[in-house]
């Protein structure tokens, strides 16, 4: 009996076509009530096409909807996020990606961890945010998934 579920599969050589990438991934799994996001970035969930290119702000709205999207599609919900990592291509944009961050987590208190870096999987992304919720008991079972 399988004990997690996995949300979205893909393989790598469908997101990265430009890279030599044969990898069997997903975007979220459920393991028992806790859900583990893959890293958030700039990118359509469904086209795969990067979004806010340029723009720090919009990248990391993006990846906040994404993050809500996969919570609601495991069946937790943005107030059940337990941990954030942040990883930034530049320190510089820790302003503009945690005032983005504090809105949608305003009331959830996570614990947080900020790490700054050379550089992510694709040259326009300039942050990546991963996230591990849990799916209260009141809502197990009731997840959506694609």
């Amino acid at each position: 009996m399988t004990t997690h579920r996995r949300i979205r599969p893909f393989n790598t050589r469908e997101t990265y076509p430009e890279q030599n990438l044969d990898n069997d991934l997903c975007q979220a799994v459920v393991a028992g009530n806790t859900v583990y996001l893959r890293g958030q970035i700039g990118q359509d969930l469904d086209t795969r096409e990067s979004v806010g290119i340029g723009d720090v702000t919009a990248q990391t709205e993006r990846a906040m909807t994404n993050i809500a999207l996969l919570l609601e599609e495991s069946g937790s919900a943005l107030e059940d996020i337990v941990k954030i990592v942040v990883y930034l291509t530049d320190v510089r944009y820790r302003d503009p990606v945690y005032q983005v961050m504090g809105r949608w987590l305003k009331g959830v208190f996570p614990v947080s961890t900020g790490v700054v870096v050379t550089a992510l999987a694709r040259p326009e992304w300039v942050v990546e945010i991963d996230a591990t919720a849990v799916i209260p008991e009141s809502r197990v079972g009731k997840s959506v998934s694609r």
